[in-house]
């Protein structure tokens, strides 16, 4: 028999969430007999698979030892790991990282290693602020994600309280971030709201942008600003109202105005004629907009954080002809 004690980071998940991610090698199927046959307690007392953990709880799980798989105490690849991150802001429960375009956040068919994510955990774990050794289940985590090309603030949390809190204002949309790009073409107005339909084909990795609605597409909402033109070309900011797959590529391209650099679904020969080898995107603003409590992160209500200098990114640099 092994006991687990419910850390701050574990409290109020379901106990069979709880158990399955601290043992991953337990098979589902067999976590809930587990749990039916009483050999996964809670406090001495038989426990239900959808109760809520609190801090303090001691869970008992009578199970095979082949099932536990614990991190060694020397962790050698967050030991040997040199991170190397652009910090926009930091604290207790959160960092703002300027993530260079070609980093993956997360690890994929091309990238195991270099990801960003492995970086801040190597961070904080050089910093001996965490440790997969001190949690049970919780390890620093990013809150949203962007493209390999395109560069930008991305939000990692520290703790499973502030990640829940920054998962949930994402989704209530309580967080303004806004992206510079740089579109083929002069747009008809100096700011507007354009508003269109997207449909997502991820066995191809694309969205079509439609004028009509269908039962397959939901509605984008994209929001722009002309900050400058200049040879043709327009500098933008732009406000995503709605966070689909791929909207701003797609949304300007459908309306005549690629942004450059963007083979996918601008034009290469363009791109290649004007040196643009990845698309001209970069989430280089985000601002707290809390309609509702947030908790522990309250205190970053209204406040608003930006890349160092707008001018420091490649294609504004490219824009104004200094690259």
């Amino acid at each position: 028999m092994r006991e687990i004690t419910i850390g701050k980071n574990d409290a109020g998940q379901r106990l069979d969430r709880f158990v399955s991610k601290s043992l991953p090698l337990l098979p589902p199927a067999l976590l809930q007999k587990y749990i039916r046959l009483k050999r996964i307690k809670c406090n001495g007392a038989r426990a239900q698979r959808d109760q809520r953990l609190q801090e303090g709880d001691v869970l008992q799980l009578y199970i095979n030892d082949e099932f536990f798989d614990k991190p060694r105490e020397d962790n050698l690849f967050l030991t040997l790991f040199k991170p190397s991150l652009d910090i926009v802001y930091e604290d207790e429960n959160l960092m703002l990282l300027n993530k260079r375009p070609g980093l993956v956040v997360h690890a994929d068919e091309t990238e195991k290693v270099n990801t960003l994510i492995n970086h801040i955990q190597a961070y904080l774990y050089q910093k001996r602020e965490w440790n997969p050794r001190w949690e049970n289940a919780f390890a620093p985590a990013l809150c949203n994600r962007i493209d390999r090309n395109t560069g930008g603030i991305v939000i990692a949390a520290k703790n499973a309280e502030s990640l829940r809190v920054l998962n949930q204002k994402i989704r209530d949309r309580e967080l303004v971030k806004l992206y510079l790009c740089v579109v083929q073409g002069e747009l008809p107005k100096r700011a507007d709201t354009l508003t269109a339909y997207l449909e997502k084909l991820s066995d191809e990795n694309r969205v079509i942008v439609s004028d009509r609605k269908t039962p397959q597409n939901r509605t984008i909402l994209t929001k722009y600003r002309v900050l400058e033109t200049r040879g043709g070309n327009s500098l933008l900011e732009v406000d995503l109202l709605t966070g689909r797959t791929h909207q701003i590529r797609a949304h300007f391209a459908h309306v005549g105005n690629p942004l450059l650099g963007d083979g996918k679904y601008g034009s290469n020969k363009l791109n290649k004629a004007l040196g643009y080898d990845v698309q001209a995107l970069y989430s280089y603003k985000l601002r707290f907009e809390f309609t509702t409590p947030a908790g522990c992160l309250e205190y970053l209500n209204h406040r608003e954080f930006s890349v160092a200098d707008m001018n420091s990114i490649w294609f504004v640099k490219k824009f104004h002809g200094s690259d």
